[in-house]
């Protein structure tokens, strides 16, 4: 009887201190996170990839609630004019369609691992102007991060799954 209870106390000392060594979520996703996917998934159920199969992208986490995102195809037109300033509406269109990039601060609900973003400034200032995005963090690991945009202005689902970029 005695070993039995020794083993319960000690499972639960132990589990304790696992448990206080979990640091908070603003704490874990500090760092630089590399993309590995983005999925969509609109309220019919339709779903695809808005960056194709092989996306490119960072987001990256400060300690002082500031981020930094940029997301794209795995391949963007290079504008023929080689001047930014005179793509063709054709290479304008592409791009625009195929990437994003935006930045602000952010702060996570340790209860609910409910991430709050307001962006500073977006490639599409639509998306800039909505405060208090919301973003669902799904999964946080040493070095995996998923998170969901529960509604785009154009109402869909949009999941991602970053992995922590290895250090330099």
């Amino acid at each position: 009887m005695n070993k039995a209870l020794v083993a319960i106390v000690l499972g639960f000392a132990l589990s304790g201190v696992a448990f206080a060594q979990q640091k908070p979520a603003k704490e874990q996703i500090v760092g630089a996170w590399t993309l590995e996917s983005v999925t969509s998934e609109m309220d019919d159920g339709k779903k695809g990839e808005p960056f194709g199969p092989s996306p490119k992208g960072v987001i990256i986490f400060s300690n002082d609630g500031h981020f930094s995102l940029f997301q794209s195809r795995a391949e963007l037109p290079k504008i023929a004019a080689n001047d930014r300033a005179k793509a063709t509406p054709e290479e304008a269109q592409s791009i625009v369609a195929s990437s994003i990039a935006y930045y602000g601060t952010y702060s996570i609900d340790e209860n609910t691992k409910v991430m709050v973003v307001n962006l500073a400034a977006s490639t599409y200032a639509n998306v800039a102007a909505i405060p208090n995005q919301k973003r669902t963090i799904t999964l946080l690991t040493s070095d995996e991060l998923k998170f969901d945009n529960p509604r785009t202005p154009n109402g869909m689902t949009l999941r991602t799954t970053w992995k922590r970029a290895a250090a330099p």
